[in-house]
């Protein structure tokens, strides 16, 4: 094979190597993707459900703070596992801003809607059996609703399929 030939026959194999599609996502790995962001999300909206109906704050401002940690505590995860897999932080945020934003917008819609309609919710305190059981309930639908969303980003390269070349 001469050079010309080798030239052409490397530049179609690098070409087919960064022009192929992903292999479509199975629902094992988007349903791990989704209880990896499930778990920073019911990390921050417990912590802010707690701090909020701890101080009497009212909903909104509850919710929001929920939501604010929910989202930093997602990103938060995936940062930690990049960071340790060698990227610096500015590389670590925007992996986890690809990797996680619309599964965690996803989810925290999910999760607040059915806290939003589940009578009584919005008012019961931390001593209440039924905050607990509206915040878990809030959970299993999220984790119902984002895992299909998951499955389909996965399967085109996108969310979650980002952060498994540093696994």
């Amino acid at each position: 094979m001469d050079r010309t030939e080798h030239g052409a026959h490397h530049g179609a194999h690098h070409d087919a190597h960064h022009n192929h599609t992903p292999a479509p996502a199975s629902w094992p790995m988007a349903a791990q993707a989704t209880l990896h962001c499930l778990t920073g999300c019911a990390i921050g909206e417990i912590l802010g459900m707690a701090i909020g109906t701890a101080l009497a704050w009212h909903n909104v401002p509850t919710m929001i703070l929920a939501i604010v940690l929910a989202f930093v505590f997602g990103y938060s995860l995936t940062m930690r596992g990049v960071l340790r897999a060698g990227l610096d932080l500015r590389s670590a945020l925007r992996v986890a801003l690809a990797a996680d934003t619309v599964s965690i917008i996803i989810m925290e819609l999910a999760d607040n809607g059915t806290i939003l309609v589940f009578p009584g919710a919005m008012d019961a305190t931390l001593s209440d059996a039924l905050f607990w059981l509206s915040l878990a309930l809030s959970f299993a639908v999220a984790f119902a609703i984002t895992t299909p969303v998951n499955k389909w980003m996965i399967g085109r390269g996108k969310g979650h399929a980002v952060v498994h070349q540093y696994h």
